[in-house]
């Protein structure tokens, strides 16, 4: 069976896979505003053009998996659908965003490329058979981030429910596995052991850069993280060999509805796209 997945982008098909270019998959956390995602995405895609790196547009129309109540969430499915849709239109990239009941599926299919499946759902049967039945149907990717509770090997299981639809383009993507209370750990051997599975693997450098519930108190609670230590987790992957990297940016992280200490400022994301791209052609990955 093929370790490519194809992603059908408004600029022509892209293919995620050994031996292919890396692709950089990266946006907001959440989707704020077209304003802003129309900056980022803009940016981004120019950066990756340069560089000639495959970009994903990334933002998520609704953070279920909120450290507090009153977390903002973003626009919700109709709402972000349509925004969504606006930046794939005007910027001219594939989309993406991760969905969180059976029932999202097929409208999110409608107008995604790619079906993200949280990390903390990756076990979810009914979810994973609609998302693959759904991208089947569209000729649309899903993309299964594993749970930071799993071994790499026992993504077998939620790779296979979905292959059961018909969906045969599948990624699957390493975002830290918890380590004790506040703390997550990119293990490289596991992410080798990943790799060793018979679909395309990205590493989300921003995600496994998190300290979960570590700036949590009663008046506050958020997740914290350690942005600083991104571009290394980064450059790792890159020299390890992954298809796909996923980041998330912000024009001003410190303002941003979600994931404030573990977005990359946009300003500084054209440096280490250069840099990861440099380390993946030195390494003879592509």
């Amino acid at each position: 069976m093929s370790i490519t997945a194809t992603i059908n982008a408004p600029s022509g098909p892209i293919r995620v896979g050994a031996g292919e270019r890396l692709t950089i998959i990266g946006g907001p956390c959440a989707l704020e505003s077209e304003k802003v995602a129309i900056e980022v995405g803009e940016t981004m895609r120019e950066c990756c053009a340069t560089l000639g790196l495959p970009y994903i547009f990334k933002a998520s129309f609704d953070k279920a998996n909120r450290s507090s109540l009153g977390s903002k969430r973003g626009p919700g499915l109709e709402e972000g659908l349509e925004i969504l849709g606006k930046i794939r239109e005007t910027v001219g990239v594939a989309i993406t965003s991760d969905i969180h009941t059976a029932e999202q599926a097929e409208p999110a299919a409608e107008v995604l490329d790619i079906l993200q499946i949280p990390a903390f759902l990756c076990r979810q049967t009914d979810l994973l058979i609609a998302s693959g039945e759904a991208a089947a149907l569209h000729k649309r990717c899903v993309n299964i981030k594993k749970g930071q509770f799993l071994s790499p090997s026992e993504m077998a299981g939620p790779i296979e429910k979905v292959r059961s639809t018909g969906c045969q383009d599948v990624i699957v993507t390493e975002r830290g596995t918890f380590f004790g209370y506040h703390r997550l750990v990119t293990d490289l051997i596991g992410l080798g052991d990943l790799m060793e599975l018979d679909v395309p693997t990205c590493f989300d450098c921003t995600h496994s850069a998190q300290l979960p519930g570590a700036s949590a108190s009663a008046e506050n609670r958020v997740t914290g993280g350690r942005r600083d230590r991104i571009p290394m987790l980064a450059n790792a992957a890159a020299a390890a060999g992954v298809q796909a990297i996923f980041m998330e940016v912000h024009p001003d992280p410190d303002r941003a509805l979600s994931d404030a200490s573990t977005q990359i400022p946009l300003a500084e994301a054209p440096a280490i796209l250069k840099r990861i791209a440099a380390i993946y052609e030195a390494a003879g990955h592509r």
